[in-house]
């Protein structure tokens, strides 16, 4: 069932989308919006489940997110865009890319895993408990449904195998932080396995958009060529 999007939409030019993460919404990218809105009109939707967009009836998956996506921009007539997704993310845009081929002149993959095995065990580990304890309350709390749903995300989803990704035909950034949650040789398996998919590690850990926006905008306004 379709459902009506919350998003902030800023500036003009060349259709710039930002994607966030699990849990976060659209105020992840707050550095984001005010920079690249000097060169594009950015457009910050709230996923599906997330900040202020409902979360539908649905199934609450990456696969669903990149279909939303698909709906979010034929709405506004959105033939082609940049986009830039961070984490999960990163993983609609990834998912969305190979689907729509059409739609995306570039792509900013950030953070992004193909599956769960992608994540260093430190972090996935404690996901996977967390999801089986809220799991066992789902039944009776709202909250815990929800909380499972997007644990759940981080557990199931996505599922891509490498091979895949050559069905990206985008220009590609493929970006991660030196001390980030996904593992250095999963991101660089990531960015071998797309097309000509540049590959860049900035000094931080996963949320170097958020702690070190300079360098990061820098780096992403350098492969979009802010024009």
């Amino acid at each position: 069932m379709k459902i009506k999007h919350y998003y902030i939409e800023s500036g003009e030019g060349f259709p710039l989308i930002l994607l966030h993460g699990n849990g976060e919404d659209h105020t992840y990218f707050t550095h984001q919006i005010s920079y690249f809105s000097n060169y594009y009109r950015v457009l910050a939707p709230d996923t599906r489940g997330h900040g202020k967009t409902p979360r539908g009836s649905a199934p609450f998956t990456i696969a669903q997110f990149a279909e939303d996506l698909k709906l979010f921009l034929d709405d506004r007539n959105i033939q082609e865009a940049d986009i830039l997704g961070f984490s999960d993310g990163g993983n609609i845009a990834m998912v969305f890319a190979m689907k729509y081929p059409k739609y995306v002149r570039n792509l900013i993959l950030n953070g992004a895993n193909l599956d769960a095995k992608g994540v260093k065990p430190a972090v996935q580990i404690p996901i996977e408990l967390g999801y089986r304890l809220a799991s066992l309350f789902a039944g009776k709390s709202s909250q815990a449904r929800l909380h499972a749903e997007l644990l759940g995300l981080m557990v199931h989803d996505p599922n891509v195998k490498p091979e895949e990704l050559r069905n990206i035909r985008a220009r590609t950034l493929v970006i991660a932080g030196t001390k980030d949650m996904i593992k250095q040789s999963h991101t660089e398996l990531i960015a071998r396995s797309i097309p000509g998919a540049e590959l860049i590690f900035l000094p931080g850990d996963h949320f170097i958009a958020n702690k070190n926006p300079g360098a990061f905008n820098e780096t992403v306004g350098r492969f979009l060529g802010n024009k």
